[in-house]
C-alpha cells in the first residue's frame, strides 16, 4: 500500500522535471531521486521468541556452565576420571611432550612437543627448562585457539618441584590457561 504511493509521488515529480527541463537533465534526476523501499521495523516479540524443540548443538556450553556429567570412575585409580580436560606433561631422555585430553575419548585434542620442528628450530636443547617453557607457551596459545581454557594438572608429588615443571606450569598461566576446573554443579529436577 505505503509502495504504491511512493510510486505515484515519484511519477508525478518526474512528469513535473520532465515538462521544465530537457530530457537530459531528467533522465539524471530519476535516477536521483529512485530509493529503494523501506523495510518495516521488527518487533521486539520476535527477540525473545525461543524455540521449545531446543537443541544444544554445542556440548561445549555445558562444560563451560560445569553442568555436564563428569565420568567419575573407581575411586583406587590414578590419575582420577573425573574432568572435562586432563593436561599431560611427560618429559624423555631427548624430548618435551605436552597433551590434553577429554574425557571422552583417549586420542588427544590439543598437543605440543619438542619433536616439532617449528620448537625444535628456536630452542638450544629439546629438553631443558626453557624447552619446557616453549612447549607450555605454544600449548596456551593452541588451547585458547581451540577454546579450552580450563582443565586439570596433577602432576606427580616428586616431580613437581622440579624447575622444568614449573616452568612449564607458570608458562601455562601466562598463557591465560587456568589448570583447575570447576566443581559440577547439581541441578535438582
Amino acid at each position: 500500500m505505503a509502495l504504491r504511493g511512493i510510486c505515484r509521488s515519484v511519477r508525478q515529480l518526474l512528469g513535473q522535471i520532465h515538462q521544465s527541463r530537457p530530457a537530459v537533465v531528467s533522465n539524471q534526476t530519476a535516477r536521483c531521486l529512485s530509493q529503494a523501499a523501506s523495510e518495516p521495523e521488527p518487533s521486539a516479540e520476535h527477540n525473545e521468541a525461543v524455540n521449545p524443540t531446543f537443541e544444544n548443538r554445542n556440548p561445549r556450553n555445558l562444560e563451560q556452565l560445569a553442568l555436564a556429567v563428569k565420568d567419575r570412575g573407581w575411586k583406587t585409580s590414578w590419575p582420577h576420571r573425573e574432568f572435562y580436560h586432563r593436561l599431560v606433561f611427560s618429559r624423555t631422555q631427548h624430548h618435551v611432550t605436552a597433551e590434553v585430553f577429554s574425557s571422552t575419548s583417549s586420542d588427544p585434542v590439543v598437543t605440543c612437543s619438542t619433536q616439532e620442528w617449528a620448537v625444535k628450530k628456536e630452542l638450544p636443547s629439546t629438553r631443558c627448562v626453557a624447552a619446557c617453557q616453549a612447549v607450555g607457551e605454544v600449548l596456551a596459545q593452541r588451547c585458547q585457539q581451540a577454546g579450552i581454557t580450563r582443565m586439570v594438572y596433577r602432576e606427580i608429588p616428586w616431580a613437581y618441584r622440579s624447575n622444568a615443571v614449573q616452568s612449564f606450569r607458570t608458562a601455562m598461566k601466562e598463557g591465560g590457561i587456568i589448570l583447575s576446573e570447576p566443581r559440577r554443579k547439581h541441578i535438582g529436577t
